[in-house]
């Protein structure tokens, strides 16, 4: 594996902790600007709608410039907005600090995706994803701790600038220059937009994506309310939570080189089940322990599994576009999870967050099993033969 490949998963790290590492925070937040759990938890979800909608557009306008400056720029913004983060003085100086980071996040995912899918099919792909399970295994529960040690929500920022500043120094050291590819036809690039299946597998990731979050985003809360567990043991589960989603990601790519829709199929309903379990045993000390370790190990994989499956068909040229828009998915799922568990748990309480989840796991096993005529489903097979290696190839 290319040496590139691994800077771009320390990249993912940064971002991701940036992103995502608000989870572990968000009661302390609420306490500290006296705001409700369901506000804070806006932080997420402001952060999620702005790299939904901003995905298309930033990756559109960018295409002559400099792959590598383009990353090099966006984890820069990083490093400044979590400092202008750790100096908030109120809630919407703190929220303007986490959405401007945001407008430029999409550059990072889908330049560095397509990236690692160009050279190494499923499994570059699956490296750039651990940086993500690794920011779940030691960035967000670093940053949650760092609060709990330090005794100041500040702390947790000041740590996530730390990380994104590393990242930024790999990016520039390892990296080489990557023009741009001024071939690029706009025009190619908007024809996929006529594929059935690609709106099907987008829709199924914000579905996807919005059923993780609907319970990821208040993981904190449900432990700390129904488990009744203190700050140094939520940062355990955490960390517990990140490690094994590292164990899963690897596992996920194992199962996605075998059958991708059976794959997508199990993790669905795997993670119904242990939700399921997280409702019925969260009160419980022990078992809660063990849902967490099976919980996160299968968490992390749904981002592997959505992107796999919505790229696995799709020609070169026109990657780094779907994955603009595969972005925009996942962030609207995240936001929209975001959203429905909030007033879920503002309205009838945290624990009942789990089947805003399960429902929409439901759901999207049920759009696992829409097929399209013989007729486009033999052209979508042509396209793949034409225009691509199988995408989950080992190399």
């Amino acid at each position: 594996m290319k040496t590139s490949i691994y800077v771009l998963a320390l990249g993912a790290f940064g971002i991701i902790t940036t992103e995502f590492g608000i989870v572990g925070i968000l009661p302390t937040i609420s306490r500290q600007f006296g705001v409700s759990i369901d506000t804070a938890g806006w932080l997420l979800s402001a952060f999620a709608i702005t790299v939904a909608v901003s995905s298309p557009f930033i990756t559109s306008f960018t295409t002559k410039i400099n792959r590598k400056f383009l990353l090099c720029l966006v984890m820069s913004i990083f490093v400044l907005s979590n400092l202008i983060s750790a100096f908030s003085t109120n809630f919407t100086t703190l929220m303007i600090a986490r959405i401007l980071p945001a407008i430029l996040h999409p550059l990072f995912w889908n330049i560095s995706i397509a990236i690692a899918f160009k050279e190494k099919g499923a499994k570059g792909v699956s490296t750039v994803m651990l940086g993500l399970s690794l920011a779940t295994v030691l960035g967000i529960p670093l940053t949650t701790y760092a609060v709990d040690l330090f005794h100041h929500w500040q702390a947790s920022f000041f740590l996530s600038s730390a990380i994104s500043l590393i990242a930024f120094i790999g990016l520039l050291l390892f990296i080489p220059s990557i023009p741009a590819d001024h071939t690029k036809s706009t025009q190619n690039q908007l024809a996929i937009l006529k594929s059935p299946l690609l709106w099907l597998n987008l829709i199924s990731s914000i579905a996807t994506l919005a059923a993780m979050f609907a319970s990821y985003t208040y993981l904190t809360a449900y432990l700390e309310q129904i488990t009744k567990m203190n700050g140094a043991q939520i940062s355990m589960m955490l960390l517990l939570f990140g490690g094994m989603g590292t164990l899963g990601n690897w596992l996920m790519g194992i199962a996605l080189n075998r059958n991708v829709l059976v794959t997508a199929r199990l993790f669905l309903l795997l993670l119904m089940s242990v939700q399921i379990l997280a409702y019925y045993l969260g009160g419980v000390f022990t078992p809660m322990v063990i849902i967490i370790s099976l919980w996160g190990m299968i968490h992390t994989g749904g981002f592997l599994v959505s992107n796999i499956r919505t790229t696995q068909s799709i020609p070169h040229h026109a990657l780094e576009f779907v994955n603009s828009l595969l972005t925009s998915s996942y962030n609207i799922g995240i936001s929209l999870g975001a959203f429905l568990g909030g007033i879920v748990s503002a309205y009838y309480g945290v624990q009942y967050v789990l089947w805003v989840s399960i429902l929409l796991l439901t759901v999207t096993f049920i759009l696992s099993f829409v097929t399209f005529p013989k007729s486009i489903a033999e052209n979508e097979k042509a396209k793949q033969l034409k225009h691509v290696a199988p995408a989950c190839e080992q190399s």
